[in-house]
């Protein structure tokens, strides 16, 4: 390769990785402002250990910003015995060259995380959980039993109602219900109270009679709700006032259809978002209004809002009759989706014992004692050993890594299976700093004998830690032997127990860029909700402390009680989960002393105003507010693992409010001063199509274009859908 395609000695030294036995630090630090290239681990599994550190020279302004890009491309620099000299490895992509890698040119990706940033959240020590460990056979069965409660719930309301279910509405049941759960399983509920969900009754209750579906004619949609509500009051047992008062209505609306003849079908076949913003529309030149790209002629526009109005009137005067009709019925498919739920969670329950029954592993344990000490926070550690785990299939199809169990198959892009790769070893490295240093390789004698000082339930974790696996030296090497079947049973839950086609809304994130400002201007280091595969932080808080505990979470933000640090919280939406959210919040931050900071995203929802936005709006630790406009700022997408990456970013179609609760330390330390509000919504102004697009060279064509603004308006749709209010 030519000379300009090597870098200089300065580039050269600090792309080199060292052996981790030259750091001398032995606790967490506090997070670093940049990440430090040489402090990257050697690889020293295939490729033979890393070549010893090569001392610096000095590097300009130019040459650390090329080191930089570089590493956040995952490139480092590793030595092969083989052939006695330097080679240039890449973890995300597997692509070793022996030449200085050059930007633009060998596969470099855009890498939407920054694992190397240290924690600044301090907690005290707790004790192990005592939730069973996963197990992929556990998993696949959790998953079928989901898919079947799924279409049971499908059908109740098709069988019942008359109506496909809320989309969203069963994974919004599965989040609200745990927050008041306090069964074992980590997915499904099994000990709630009450018994009808107020999420999944709310839901099913907006869609009755009929949904409104933004996208349908006005006239259409008027006649199909006034005949679906006439049905359901004759169907169903109703005080005679409901039904007359319902059946007027009904014929009016009939008769008032019937004597406008006036108007053209076409002028009729309006959808209804432009109706709700003419009076915010943009005025066009020939008296139009614009919203968005649709243009709607002022006569057409005028007539179909009329048909709008007339919806709206109608659901205003039978909504509170037919609702009081549909109760009953909707609470006896809420209690039944529970019931049904508790009975697959004691099957799953004895299957998992019966595993663990196999192996001679008991599932009761001693509770451990437990240091009183602060200690920056570390990842969830399970008490109970984890049975061996069975071998998975997997092979890669282009840059999809394909995982296979036992006929089930479920494909994660190569990056994100890279990400839980490499966020699995630094869990055990993180675990065993706290150990033994930085001796991340040990005998078998050495791991049964300690040092003393340490408590036992630490020594415990590390004894049972199903990351390690003995290696031909005789060694246990952490986080080897375990990626595939743990990274099996972390995709298993995200992809069943979720929904396969449902729940990127619920699982959207901050864009890059705004990361990067939060954490350089107001020290965050933790998301409060997260998942190994959309998080940016190593640290994060996340719903399944079982699987996702060997890749960083801390567990449930809920269960998780820091005493400082700097957090960023983007809670799924749904009310129930953020009004929990806001009173763990407030409790935290009255019972804390030291410099400790919330920073919420949480969507602008006003018609009615949601409990956690007026709550915390009224808060005395709120410090700031922002309001970030709809269609001006973007979400990372919840299916980022899969997705293409023009499909990585999407507008969001309601406003967000962003919200610093902050105790008096922690404003006194990361103050939101107007400067620092200016960069960070300035961090906003960085589309994050932008920085998608540019790792891949094709361009995109108009019709993509407007293929993507529909899938946009479609994930709104998803994501306020429970927002929508029904009139009783």
């Amino acid at each position: 390769m030519a000379n300009e395609n090597h870098g200089s000695p300065a580039e050269e030294a600090s792309l080199m990785s060292h052996s981790p036995g030259t750091s001398n630090q032995n606790q967490p630090s506090s997070p670093k402002p940049m990440r430090l290239v040489q402090d990257l681990p050697g690889t020293d599994s295939g490729f033979g250990k890393a070549q010893h550190r090569v001392p610096q020279g000095p590097a300009s302004q130019g040459e650390r910003v090329k080191r930089d890009e570089l590493v956040q491309a995952g490139w480092e620099k590793c030595w092969s015995k083989r052939e006695n000299r330097p080679y240039y490895f890449n973890r995300f992509t597997n692509q070793s060259l022996w030449e200085m890698p050059v930007l633009g040119q060998h596969d470099v990706i855009v890498i939407y995380w920054d694992l190397d940033i240290q924690t600044n959240a301090v907690i005290k020590q707790r004790a192990p959980s005592e939730v069973l460990s996963p197990h992929p056979e556990v998993e696949l069965l959790r998953s079928q039993l989901i898919l079947k409660l799924r279409q049971h719930y499908r059908e109740l309301c098709q069988q019942r109602e008359g109506i496909d279910p809320p989309r969203e509405s069963f994974n919004r049941w599965m989040l609200e219900r745990k927050v008041v759960d306090k069964g074992t399983d980590p997915l499904l509920p099994s000990d709630c109270e009450p018994v009808v969900s107020p999420s999944m009754f709310r839901e099913i209750m907006n869609d009755i009679p009929i949904r409104i579906k933004f996208r349908e004619e006005a006239k259409r949609l008027l006649f199909k709700y006034a005949e679906a509500a006439k049905r359901l009051i004759e169907s169903r047992s109703a005080s005679p006032d409901s039904r007359k008062v319902v059946k007027w209505n009904v014929e009016d609306t009939f008769s008032w259809l019937r004597r406008d003849h006036s108007a053209s079908k076409e002028d009729y076949m309006v959808s209804i978002p432009p109706l709700v913003q003419l009076s915010t529309g943009s005025l066009g030149k020939d008296g139009g209004r614009v919203w968005g790209q649709i243009k709607v002629p002022l006569e057409k526009a005028a007539i179909a809002f009329f048909c709008f109005d007339r919806l709206e009137h109608l659901r205003k005067q039978c909504g509170p009759h037919v609702s009081a009709a549909a109760k009953d019925s909707v609470e006896g498919i809420c209690s039944k989706i529970y019931y049904i739920s508790l009975e697959y969670v004691k099957r799953i329950r004895e299957k998992h014992l019966a595993i663990l029954k196999e192996n001679n592993i008991s599932a009761e344990i001693e509770a451990p004692e437990v240091q009183d000490r602060l200690v920056y926070c570390y990842p969830v550690r399970l008490a109970i050993p984890s049975p061996p785990l069975p071998s998975v299939e997997m092979h890669m199809e282009n840059n999809v890594a394909c995982v296979r169990y036992k006929g089930e198959m479920v494909k994660v892009s190569r990056n994100y299976f890279s990400k839980l790769v490499r966020a699995d070893c630094q869990s055990c490295m993180t675990c065993h700093k706290l150990l033994f240093g930085e001796r991340f390789h040990f005998s078998l004698s050495e791991r049964r004998d300690c040092a003393e000082g340490w408590s036992a339930d630490l020594v415990e974790a590390v004894r049972h830690c199903p990351n390690s696996s003995r290696n031909e030296d005789g060694y246990f090497h952490l986080g080897q032997g375990r990626a595939s079947a743990g990274n099996t049973c972390k995709v298993l839950r995200m992809m069943f127990g979720v929904g396969l086609y449902e729940g990127t809304g619920l699982q959207g994130a901050l864009p890059v860029h705004v990361f990067e400002a939060l954490h350089k201007l107001f020290g965050v280091s933790f998301e409060c909700f997260a998942s190994p595969l959309n998080c940016y932080f190593k640290q994060y808080c996340s719903a399944f402390l079982d699987t996702d505990g060997y890749f960083g979470s801390r567990g449930p933000c809920l269960d998780f009680f820091p005493i400082s640090g700097s957090f960023e919280a983007n809670p799924p939406f749904c009310e129930e989960l953020m009004d929990a959210m806001v009173s763990h919040f407030e409790k935290l931050l009255e019972n804390s002393s030291e410099p400790l900071s919330f920073i919420v995203f949480i969507p602008e929802w006003r018609d009615p105003p949601t409990p956690a936005l007026t709550r915390m709006e009224q808060s005395k630790f709120k410090r700031h507010q922002l309001i970030l406009p709809a269609f001006d700022h973007e979400y990372r997408s919840g299916s980022q693992h899969v997705c293409k990456k023009e499909e990585m970013y999407y507008k969001a179609v309601h406003n967000t409010a962003v919200l610093f609760l902050q105790n008096s330390a922690g404003f006194a330390k990361w103050e939101p001063t107007p400067e620092r509000l200016q960069e960070l919504v300035a961090a906003y102004k960085h589309s994050g199509r932008t920085l998608s697009s540019s790792s891949s060279s094709s361009s995109s064509s108009s019709s993509s274009s407007s293929s993507t603004a529909d899938k946009e308006r479609e994930l709104g749709r998803e994501q306020s859908s429970s927002r929508e209010t029904n009139p009783n």
